[in-house]
């Protein structure tokens, strides 16, 4: 009896350390006219979202001075690394910030990434993966170079491919290549790992009239990724945003035509089935990334916003 209840009193404190050092999700957000800065969402359970008050981060770098599509990742020490679009025109490359409470900010620069490129019109939506294999974090983004590939109806300056780059430390890059061309114009890329050779990319196809969403696959991170899908989201969708719960994948997205921000599942990516009716997402939220943050973290950021609004 006594090695029963040493036993249960074992499982009861190893349930409860548990519970206290649960992650909590976050999901990266801007509000329009993207001037404002970082803002977060936090959620227990990935489908009911709680916007967290103020802004974290203010848009200081590049000529316009914004900040649309903050993308996040927490390494294996910790940290916390975020890039986001600078401007909408005209600058050659995307911010980049690192943290280690998710509030205090460091190294915040300007990567040049697309300075090699002098009639690079934008440098849009990065988007960040880390590559376990070669212990390396993957950037992708969209671009336009006029006339340097095929176009539909879309403008000679609005003709976007996916580029990247890789670091190991965010301060020495490779020089960036061409990551996607599936023969239209794709923004909004994300790249998901499903097993150690099937990897998934969530897109937009911004060629017109589609302007909506699709996935195609490969055997590694950096692809090629091939037969793309039908889509799977409406007209004017964009921002996709994706995490796995349990043995689903949600992906969330903008439906900046109706006005509202959706979500479907998948547990293939080949089946979708919409769940706008089990999801909440605050209003005026705008398409980050979500991401696994500690506990304590999120703890320390909710308490620094509540001091923040008193």
């Amino acid at each position: 009896m006594k090695f029963s209840i040493q036993v249960l009193v074992f499982v009861l404190v190893t349930s409860l350390l548990a519970s206290c050092q649960r992650d909590v999700y976050l999901f990266t957000s801007f509000r329009e006219p993207a001037n404002e800065g970082l803002r977060y969402l936090y959620s227990k359970d990935a489908y009911h979202w709680t916007e967290i008050p103020g802004v974290f981060l203010k848009p200081e770098l590049g000529s316009q001075k914004i900040m649309r599509d903050p993308s996040m990742l927490r390494d294996k020490h910790g940290v916390y690394h975020l890039v986001w679009t600078i401007a909408w025109k005209g600058d050659q490359g995307i911010g980049y910030a690192r943290s280690n409470d998710l509030i205090h900010w460091e190294e915040r620069k300007i990567i040049p990434v697309m300075a090699h490129e002098e009639t690079t019109v934008n440098v849009w939506a990065p988007e960040l993966f880390y590559e376990e294999e070669q212990d390396q974090f993957v950037i992708i983004w969209a671009s336009t170079i006029p006339y340097r590939f095929p176009k539909a109806a879309e403008a000679e300056d609005n003709n976007q491919r996916m580029y990247y780059t890789t670091t190991k430390d965010f301060k020495e890059f490779t020089p960036t290549k061409l990551f996607a061309d599936p023969g239209f114009s794709i923004i909004d890329a994300v790249i998901v790992k499903k097993n150690k050779s099937d990897y998934v990319l969530v897109l937009k196809d911004n060629s017109r009239p589609n302007r909506n969403l699709k996935v195609a696959f490969a055997d590694n991170a950096l692809g090629p990724f091939t037969d793309v899908s039908a889509p799977f989201s409406d007209y004017l969708t964009e921002g996709p945003s994706v995490v796995k719960v349990d043995d689903q994948y949600l992906i969330y997205f903008d439906s900046y035509g109706s006005k509202s921000y959706e979500a479907v599942s998948t547990k293939d990516f080949k089946h979708f089935e919409k769940i706008n009716n089990k999801i909440s997402v605050p209003a005026g939220h705008k398409h980050g990334s979500i991401f696994k943050a500690s506990q304590k973290d999120v703890k320390r950021l909710l308490k620094h916003a509540e001091h923040a609004t008193k």
